[in-house]
């Protein structure tokens, strides 16, 4: 069984690629097509079009994670192999996609995250069932007791279109793909522990990962980030204001809106480390 890290750009699933070396370590990236969000270096643009085999104009993540997946390359001295599926345009353009993602319709990591690696697994490795490795730690064993129940006796299942109807309608095929397994649990590795070994390594980590604007966010969060990312939350906030359905919002609460969150007046100075991981969104899984 050919073993496969899955690689999130944070420092959790970046220990597992430096210290249980796989057949494959594979990270999806979430990539726009708005040049308001365009990465600032041409040449690095150019080398993760090149490992995408798809033109890179920007992500809506925080642009370090770009640094972090060329930095983590060289540390660990193996390949990573670069996803990505549609862009986040791509994706609210799916015909299904008729509402915006949000904590109750979380398709985005579904189509942004998720299947780029399905894929990738189901073309390369010939319908070989693979261990996939995934990055919770030793007191996140909920996380992985809900991944678990998605599994048939231990194992993964997605679909795919394999062909067409006479009707022009779609054939999906459902088939067996991964093993999931969480070293960090097995091995009792704590966020202290990782938070050790990555002091004075040269690799650059992102503050925050998964998209800038994720709805996940607790809103004070939102409200920092609009001033260190802000076109990028514009981005999202731009989202709901043109979107189909007039109270179609990224937070659950619709009186949340972005623009709003903007406008918020906060009282207290806030770090980013007033923040726990449940704000993360927990992508890239």
């Amino acid at each position: 069984m050919k073993t496969v890290n899955s690689l999130s750009g944070g420092k959790t699933s970046s220990y597992i690629a430096a210290n249980y070396p796989a057949d494959y370590n594979v990270f999806a990236l979430v990539r726009t097509d708005d040049k308001k969000c365009i990465y600032p270096d041409a040449k690095v643009r150019q080398i993760v079009s090149d490992k995408i085999g798809k033109e890179f104009i920007g992500t809506l993540e925080m642009d370090e994670i770009i640094n972090t997946i060329l930095d983590l390359e060289q540390f660990i001295g193996k390949k990573i192999i670069w996803l990505s599926g549609v862009t986040y345009e791509g994706l609210l353009g799916l015909p299904q996609n008729n509402v915006l993602p949000s904590p109750i319709r979380r398709y985005c990591t579904a189509l942004l995250k998720n299947k780029p690696i399905f894929d990738w697994c189901r073309n390369n490795l010939k319908n070989e069932i693979c261990e996939m490795r995934i990055g919770f730690r030793a007191n996140e064993q909920n996380r992985a007791n809900n991944v678990l129940k998605k599994c048939i006796n231990g194992i993964l299942y997605d679909k795919y279109i394999y062909s067409k109807n006479p009707s022009g309608t779609n054939k999906w095929k459902t088939i067996p793909y991964s093993k999931p397994t969480f070293p960090l649990i097995k091995n009792n590795i704590y966020k202290d522990n990782i938070e050790l070994y990555w002091k004075d390594k040269p690799v650059r980590f992102a503050t925050l990962n998964n998209c800038v604007g994720c709805f996940h966010r607790h809103p004070a969060l939102l409200r920092k980030l609009w001033d260190s990312h802000t076109k990028k939350m514009q981005y999202f906030a731009d989202l709901e204001k043109n979107r189909k359905y007039p109270n179609d919002t990224l937070k659950a609460d619709e009186s949340l809106t972005y623009e709003r969150i903007k406008n918020w007046n906060i009282q207290t100075e806030l770090s980013f480390d007033d923040f726990n991981e449940c704000d993360s969104g927990y992508c890239g899984l």
